[in-house]
């Protein structure tokens, strides 16, 4: 509105610029202003555009528009200079809009915070460790009975060693019949698995891929780590690869149960660090950028993260991985029995664990341990209970399990 007025005023002043008609004095003229109305509203009546202008020679009865060949020429000039001011004018609004909205597009880019800058730098030097699982399994279609491999579920991974090791979930692997291994750069390699550990759901592959393009990734401790230290994950979720999620360690000490046996798996980190579906097999870091855990669980009702997320300590890790490379299975101490439910042995009083069976060829059969059994009236005579192993007390079977775990095969107990 504001340009228009000053456009209406541009036309009027131009009006009382020296007229051409001065070179007709001999004739009756009258100048007809140009109004805001005129210019925005025509009318039937006789208006006079900016544009244009004319000659009235007036009678009295009417009055008659009669064109001169001179004031043709004057027209050429008022047009001229209306037009100039009109591109002067329009030029000037525009450089003033330029110049506004320039005012709020340029900002100082914001510098990155200490601890940011030490985030990012740990992403990229993990990444290139982290690789990406595709489970496959072969299916018959059961009209053309071709036989397709489809992917029946993914994962994530890290590089052990140069020589094309790679550590994962064993359920991640569960049921293939064919796996791939995609590295950082979006390579993919067919995998062969070595070996893996149900009970503690751990798994290694290999991959033949050049050494340079293999990154072992480093290994911490995961022993002596606190609640509250940050904590970094790096894994696929949903497909999507290479995700970083950070949080901090929430819990030590948990159990969670093997997916493929349901045993008990000890000393599990608890992280609210992000852990979803594909997540399952990538590294959990320190602030150092030292491997500490194998994510590998969530506790969620909805199969999304909630929070809650369980990863296997590298100390577990490093013992099962170096027997699975050197000998392709684990070899684990047992005392060859088997033990009653710890919802059992509660309902009875009893704390520690009741020995159910103790075959006679095996060792706690050996070493003269008795087994449950009933009598001949059939009535239940409990067998041993085991309060303690090598001087540590024991209270349930996850206590005799994580005392085993320290043992070797042979040990004495």
């Amino acid at each position: 509105m504001a340009a228009y007025s000053l456009l209406s005023t541009l036309f009027i002043q131009s009006s009382s610029l020296p007229s051409p008609f001065s070179r007709f004095p001999n004739r009756t003229q009258k100048l007809i202003s140009i109004s805001k109305h005129s210019f925005l509203f025509p009318t039937n009546k006789l208006s006079l555009s900016p544009f244009r202008s004319l000659v009235l020679n007036q009678t009295k009865n009417n009055a008659t528009i009669k064109p001169d060949g001179d004031s043709l020429v004057s027209l050429a000039f008022d047009s001229l200079f209306l037009l100039c001011t009109s591109l002067a004018l329009s030029f000037s609004l525009f450089v003033t809009e330029v110049g506004s909205a320039s005012a709020f597009v340029i900002t100082t880019p914001r510098k990155l915070q200490t601890d940011e800058l030490a985030t990012v730098r740990l992403f990229q030097e993990n990444t290139p460790s982290v690789v990406y699982i595709t489970n496959l399994a072969v299916r018959q279609d059961a009209f053309t009975l071709d036989v397709l491999e489809v992917p029946q579920g993914s994962g994530s991974g890290f590089v052990w060693d140069k020589d094309g090791h790679v550590v994962t979930n064993y359920h991640v692997i569960r049921g293939a019949s064919d796996l791939k291994v995609t590295l950082a750069d979006q390579t993919t390699y067919d995998a062969k698995v070595v070996g893996f550990d149900q009970d503690k759901d751990v798994a290694v592959l290999r991959v033949d891929a050049p050494k340079d393009k293999l990154r072992p990734i480093p290994v911490g401790v995961s022993a002596d780590l606190l609640v509250g230290q940050k904590v970094y994950a790096i894994g696929n979720p949903f497909g999507l690869d290479h995700t970083l999620t950070t949080g901090v360690i929430s819990g030590l000490r948990r159990e969670i149960s093997s997916a493929a046996t349901g045993r008990p798996i000890q000393d599990v980190i608890q992280t609210d660090a992000a852990i979803n579906p594909g997540n399952s097999g990538g590294p959990l870091l320190d602030s150092s950028g030292n491997l500490i855990g194998i994510n590998t669980a969530i506790y969620s009702p909805s199969g999304a993260s909630s929070g809650v997320g369980f990863s296997i300590p590298v100390d577990t890790v490093s013992g099962i991985v170096d027997q699975l490379v050197k000998f392709g299975k684990v070899t684990r101490p047992i005392l060859g029995i088997k033990f009653a439910p710890d919802q059992s042995v509660e309902q009875l009083g009893v704390s520690g664990v009741l020995v159910l069976d103790a075959p006679a060829d095996g060792p706690a059969g050996k070493a003269g341990l008795l087994p449950t059994k009933r009598d001949a009236y059939g009535r239940l005579i409990l067998g041993d209970i085991i309060t303690s192993v090598n001087g540590m007390k024991v209270t349930n079977g996850s206590d005799l399990y994580r005392i085993l775990d320290q043992c070797k095969v042979g040990d004495t107990v």
